[in-house]
């Protein structure tokens, strides 16, 4: 079994990939702001934990100073969802999402290289876009823009540390998660986002947390440098309803 870090690893679908990795019996660090639910589910976990605020380049070197000295997965499931009509998008909108989305994740994966680097069977990390890159979607361009360079990122590193690392992203689109819930807050509103989708519902986090769990294990060794859509077909098929 591995041991993996997970950047949000104490809400929404990083919990849940943290919770599917302690089940098969892997060891977690778990890294966040949040001291209380991160340490919560730490302790119902047996995990180690860093605090951490990604939007703190210092803090994020600090985390790297505590991380064991050899990781055999990353996972960096920070995000946000701000959604705003483009003319009213602001600087900070743009930066803010940027920082915490892209600058956030490239860093925290600089900080922990060198204890992939370390592991012994190769090691595996995993990024998080959307299916808004692939689909333009209203009032999205600040997260897009900001997902979108989470793809070029995890294509740049996939390139530059194989063989030793393997780096993917899962592109979910929208997930019955705590910050999915500030889009979809009601049940009339869930339902018609629900069926604009093939596979007519929302995501789980537990449906992205399979994915995760493949693609930073032994059962996805020969998969790197990937965008994986987990998006009940969102991003590649339309359907016709009454």
């Amino acid at each position: 079994m591995g041991r993996h870090l997970i950047f949000g690893g104490n809400g929404g679908i990083g919990a849940a990939i943290a919770w599917r990795l302690a089940r098969a019996g892997h060891e977690l660090v778990l890294a966040g702001r949040n001291a209380d639910e991160l340490r919560r589910l730490a302790e119902e976990l047996s995990a180690e934990t860093i605090l951490c605020d990604v939007m703190d380049p210092q803090a994020i070197e600090q985390a790297g100073r505590e991380l064991p000295e050899r990781l055999d997965g990353f996972v960096y499931a920070v995000g946000s969802i701000n959604l705003k009509p483009f003319p009213k998008a602001t600087a900070d909108d743009f930066l803010t999402d940027y920082r915490l989305n892209a600058v956030g994740a490239a860093l925290a994966f600089q900080a922990a290289a060198p204890a992939l680097l370390d592991a012994e069977e190769g090691a595996s990390a995993l990024f998080f876009s959307t299916v808004a890159v692939e689909q333009g979607f209203a009032a999205h361009a600040s997260i897009a823009m900001a997902k979108g360079a989470v793809v070029g990122l995890t294509r740049t590193l996939a390139t530059e540390y194989a063989p030793k690392i393997r780096v993917n992203a899962i592109a979910p689109s929208l997930v019955d998660t705590p910050l999915g819930q500030t889009v979809a807050g009601n049940a009339r509103i869930a339902e018609a986002i629900a069926r604009m989708h093939a596979l007519p519902r929302l995501g789980r986090p537990d449906d992205i947390a399979a994915m995760a769990e493949l693609l930073l294990t032994e059962a996805g060794s020969w998969i790197t440098g990937q965008v994986i859509g987990v998006d009940g077909g969102r991003s590649s098929i339309r359907v016709m309803r009454s």
